[in-house]
């Protein structure tokens, strides 16, 4: 009878133990799956502040392109730009696994902003352009629409570096890959990456040289 109660004890004890470690995995799973579900809405808010300056481009090409004589394959380098950003094949609904693809969707969208900030130096050429209401109006919106992708681009990595940080933490490091929770690439980090690029369209405030001096 002793050897008896003795199993019993033995026997509730391990199912203690078992019930311990079910729900620090339970805990920790869903921990894991709600790190993963913050990744996929972060990456959600960068792509629709990305969209967001893509979709300023159409309005902005039209009002410059009014200007005579403005410089044609300006307007075709960012109108060529643009389309090669979505040419990029990357999942619109998760985040992507695949660094690779990441860096390729990054490299689009730089030459995009490179081809804006070429825009924008020629425009400086063109000062009855600052006049014009839609203009005016562009500036404010690329302005807010780059601080709007800076944001969006350090939560994003904020986002991945806690849930990687989380998959490789004990206990979930001893069953997240089994589980299919793997690491998920970064933007990778430019010089002046903390700053969003100034757009800046007050072209016209260069004084007039100074009249030379009577002998």
């Amino acid at each position: 009878m002793k050897k008896v109660a003795i199993g019993c004890g033995v026997l509730l004890v391990l199912g203690l133990i078992v019930l311990v470690i079910i729900a620090i995995a339970g805990g920790s799973y869903n921990r894991l799956v709600g790190l993963s579900k913050a990744v996929d809405g972060a990456w959600a808010q960068v792509q629709t502040d990305y969209q967001r300056r893509a979709d300023l481009i159409p309005n902005l090409v039209a009002t410059v392109s009014g200007a005579a004589d403005f410089e044609k394959s300006t307007l075709t380098q960012i109108t060529e730009a643009r389309a090669s950003v979505g040419k990029v094949n990357i999942n619109t609904k998760a985040a992507p696994d695949d660094a690779a693809k990441l860096a390729e969707y990054d490299q689009a969208q730089s030459q995009l902003s490179s081809a804006l900030s070429r825009l924008l130096v020629v425009v400086e050429r063109y000062p009855d352009l600052k006049a014009t209401a839609n203009f005016v109006s562009l500036q404010a919106q690329l302005e807010g629409t780059e601080n709007r992708i800076a944001v969006s681009r350090r939560d994003f990595n904020n986002a991945v570096q806690a849930y990687d940080t989380a998959i490789k933490s004990f206990p979930a490091v001893l069953y997240s890959g089994a589980l299919g929770f793997h690491d998920k690439p970064y933007f990778a980090a430019t010089a002046g990456s903390e700053t969003p690029p100034k757009v800046q369209f007050d072209f016209n405030n260069s004084k007039p040289a100074p009249a030379p001096a009577k002998p």
